[in-house]
Order: structure tokens, then sequence, then C-alpha cells
């Protein structure tokens, strides 16, 4: 029944957006008029009275008001330019999820287990049976839920609430007062190199579980369309796509934790993931696709993501070097700048220092070398007791120097 529900829900959601969507382009197509956020929640009022769609009026309206806010969310990064124009939701092909602000819950305290409790939704019959996977800081209402459901099935409880996260304490260097740092230089035969060597490795798992997935996509399409049969075998690429993603995840969130808790400034190279990823055509292009899947399977920007947000909460500083700084040709010991390498080059030989470096140590040196420069440009030009801000990109340095 809950299910039921929940799904009736994500429906009438999905149908909001989506006609929230044709509503504000209709009218700047049509008669060129802005419509906004006040315009289309007049229109979901119509929409609840029509005879046609009064089963809009079995899901609680602050849910559907919710969804037209996404929609005009995505209009304003747009407009800004930090997306692309909105489209449409797909059912099967879009997330399902649903918004409930605090008029539209019911929060209930258990007293025993300060942080959980019962969580009863508008137009839900009975509470949500939740499985808490971290208890909410003691005595906090949750602001705001969204309930999600992925491609495998699973359904998630995601809460807001008002939290004050501490800093963590300064690291510096033993016997000074230099912040420790570390520079992490990302790749592929090797996910991430640090700058004393340590490395950590690539799992692999699209490549580990390819011939599973292909076996199971394989028994998909020898299903009838429509069928339950191949709705089952949906589902079963859902749930082992959805378990290479959480051991992924998992992986990347304690290897940055225990990053971010040891150093007090990490060093990333900028990566222009996207242009990496571009599709390749003529000669080359089944190679160019391979490595296409592996840094999908690497999850540079999981990472990259993870740090910005754990440096930010725990007082830390994440230096972004310039994509065009020669950290893997440069020697990090005389600075001496050697040739272009291969990919396929591991290891090589300054010709004026004649030490022999290890490709990715050797880069990661180089990084948080540069890092490190970049830093002290930002905290020289700071006021005095003013801390560096969280993140220090190379290509805004200009700005921030000038803020400071």
């Amino acid at each position: 029944m809950q299910a039921e529900q929940l799904e009736q829900t994500f429906g009438a959601c999905r149908w909001v957006y989506n006609e929230g969507l044709a509503l504000r382009s209709n009218a700047w197509e049509q008669h060129h008029v802005s419509a906004g956020f006040a315009e289309t929640c007049r229109a979901l009022t119509s929409w609840r009275q029509a005879s046609e769609t009064s089963w809009l009026k079995d899901v609680s309206s602050t849910v559907l008001q919710q969804a037209l806010r996404h929609l005009d969310g995505a209009y304003t990064r747009f407009f800004k330019g930090t997306a692309k124009y909105p489209k449409r939701k797909k059912k099967r092909r879009s997330r399902d999820s649903a918004t409930y602000v605090r008029t539209g819950f019911r929060w209930v305290e258990d007293p025993e287990r300060p942080g959980t409790g019962l969580v009863s939704l508008a137009k839900q019959t009975t509470p949500l049976d939740v499985r808490w996977s971290r208890a909410l800081p003691g005595g906090q209402v949750p602001v705001k839920l969204t309930v999600t459901r992925d491609r495998a099935g699973r359904y998630f409880l995601s809460v807001l609430v008002e939290e004050r996260i501490e800093p963590l304490p300064a690291v510096f260097l033993p016997g000074g007062s230099e912040p420790k740092a570390v520079g992490l230089d990302l790749g592929l035969a090797t996910l991430v190199t640090l700058d004393d060597g340590e490395k950590l490795e690539h799992p692999r798992l699209l490549k580990k579980y390819a011939k599973e997935l292909a076996r199971w996509q394989r028994e998909l399409h020898r299903k009838q369309k429509g069928s339950k049969n191949r709705e089952k075998a949906r589902k079963r690429i859902a749930r082992l796509y959805a378990f290479i993603g959480d051991v992924r995840r998992d992986m990347l969130d304690q290897f940055t934790t225990r990053l971010v808790r040891e150093n007090q400034v990490l060093v990333v190279e900028n990566l222009a993931i996207a242009n990496l990823m571009r599709p390749s055509v003529g000669k080359g292009r089944r190679r160019k696709a391979g490595l296409s899947r592996s840094i999908i399977d690497a999850a540079w920007g999981e990472l990259l993501r993870q740090l910005r947000y754990k440096c930010e909460w725990y007082g830390r500083t994440l230096v972004i070097v310039d994509r065009f700084f020669p950290s893997t040709r440069r020697c990090s010991a005389c600075h001496t700048k050697g040739p272009r390498l291969d990919l396929s080059v591991r290891e090589w030989t300054c010709t004026e220092c004649r030490v022999v470096h290890d490709r990715d140590e050797n880069a990661a040196v180089n990084l948080r070398d540069e890092g490190m420069r970049l830093y002290w440009l930002v905290a020289a030009a700071l006021p005095p007791g003013k801390v560096p801000p969280p993140t220090i990109k190379a290509s805004e340095l200009a700005e921030v120097l000038l803020a400071a």
C-alpha cells in the first residue's frame, strides 16, 4: 500500500513538472511572456480542480509545489549559464523523487533512540518504515524530507536539518607552523597517487563485472517488451549497477575522509573530465570509447566533489592547479621541464640531474609544490587573522587576490 502511494506521488510530481515546463516554454515561444513560479502555482490550482486531473488531489499540494520549485531552480541555473535548458522527466528514465517541506510531514522522535523516530508523510496512511543509517542531531526537527527511488527499486529518505559542523584542528608539519600538504595525482593505471608514494589502486569495478553485465543485458533483450520477465531482468541489471556504485562511493568516501583529517592543504589538478570523455570520430574511436569507460569507472568527478565539500566542512583548503601545469614532465628535483611522455611510460630519467622518477609520484610532488605556492600567494594577501578560502583555483586566482 505504501509503495503504491509513493508511486502515485512520484507520478504526480513528474506530471506537474512536465506541465509546468510546457506552460513556461509555450508562454515564451507563443506570446513572448516570461512565466515564473507564481504563474505555474496558479496553474497547479486549476489542474487540481479540473475533472480530468482530479487525481492530483490525492497527492499533497506542498509536494507538487516543490516539484515546481525544482523546475524554477532548473530555469535559474539555465539563465546563469551553469546548466542546459530543462528537459521533460520520463517514467523509468528520470529519478523518482518527492520533496516534503515542514507542513507536509509529521516527525515524532524516539525518546529511547534520539535522532531517530517516526516519519508520517502527508496523504500517507501509515508512517514510513525507516532503517536509519545514522541518527540525526539530537533535538533537531527536520526542515525538509526527500523520498527517492533509484532504478534498482530501492527507496531512500534524505533529511535536511540545521547543524553546525565544527572544523577539525589544524594540521602542521612536525616542529613547525607550516600547514601539512598533500599532492594527489589522479590516473587510470593507479586511481590516486600521493606525493609520499602511497597509491590507491583502481578497483576497475565495471571491468570486473563486465561479463556478468553483458550476460544479463543479453537476457534483457531476449525478453518481450512490456513483460514482467523483462522488468525482472532490468531490475537485476539495475541492482548490479547500484552495487557497483555503492562500493565505489564507499571506497572514495573512506579515502577522502582520511586525507582531509590528516592534511591541512590538499592539491589536485583541474581535470577537464567532460573534454576527456568527448566521443572520437574515425580512426581510434574504439580506443577512445575504452578510455571513456575507464574514466567513468574511475569516478574522478565524485572524488573531487567529496574533497570540495569535506574541505569546506572541516576547515581545510583544496587547491586546484591549472590543467596546463606540466606536472608529469617536470623534474621534481631540479624543476627541469622534459619532453612530452607517452601514456605507456611509467618511469623516466631527468636529463639534467639523472634522477629516476615514477611518473605518477613525480606529478604528485610537483602538484603539491605548485599548490603550496598558490596557497602562500593567497595567504600573504589576506589580512591578519583571516584564513584562506576552502577552495583556491588557479584559473580564478586573480579574483581571489582582489577579493582578499
